[in-house]
């Protein structure tokens, strides 16, 4: 096991199948802008499809969608906003650079969880352990175990996406310069 942190327990925030990018995931203009900041970011993820799930959403919980998130050209601005809001993913698919542009930003998630959407509805409890790949609806009691990231991506999501883990390695080399 990488860590504690990748047991998520919470409510289930339910979506389909096709969850796109632009003016979905995240509003075009904060895309356009190249917007980055989380704080500015996770006030925005989402709220065109549902404007209260900025409000109703809490650490811990998960996004549930079918096939296809991240649908479209790929834009971090909504995984970074998620990552921010402590939200893990699971999807029954992910197209690649969207499935690339979720492991640079540090997400939680998994990609390759066939069927999952029928397992659960829209506020049910759920508990998923990202490292095991153990998905439990806590609400009706069912538990399927889905392949989880393989371990050299969950090391990198551990370290918090692909730039922090990049500005830890450069530290180290730095230190040992010194040293």
């Amino acid at each position: 096991m990488i860590s504690e942190t990748w047991l998520y327990e919470g409510r289930c925030h339910k979506f389909g199948d096709d969850v796109r990018h632009d003016g979905y995931l995240m509003p075009q203009q904060y895309v356009t802008d190249k917007v980055f900041d989380p704080d500015v970011l996770k006030s925005h993820v989402l709220e065109e499809d549902r404007p209260a799930f900025r409000t109703s959403v809490e650490p811990g919980d998960i996004v549930l969608a079918g096939r296809n998130f991240g649908k479209g050209k790929a834009h971090v601005q909504g995984y970074i906003a998620l990552r921010s809001l402590g939200v893990g993913v699971v999807c029954e698919s992910m197209p690649y650079l969207s499935f690339r542009g979720a492991i640079s930003v540090g997400l939680m998630f998994m990609a390759d969880s066939a069927g999952v959407s029928a397992l659960a509805a829209d506020g049910d409890r759920l508990r998923v352990n990202f490292d095991t790949g153990r998905f439990e609806n806590l609400t009706s009691g069912l538990v399927r175990d889905y392949p989880p990231l393989p371990e050299e991506l969950r090391k990198i999501v551990a370290k918090g996406g692909a730039t922090e883990m990049l500005r830890q390695w450069w530290m180290e080399e730095q230190a040992r310069a010194v040293a």
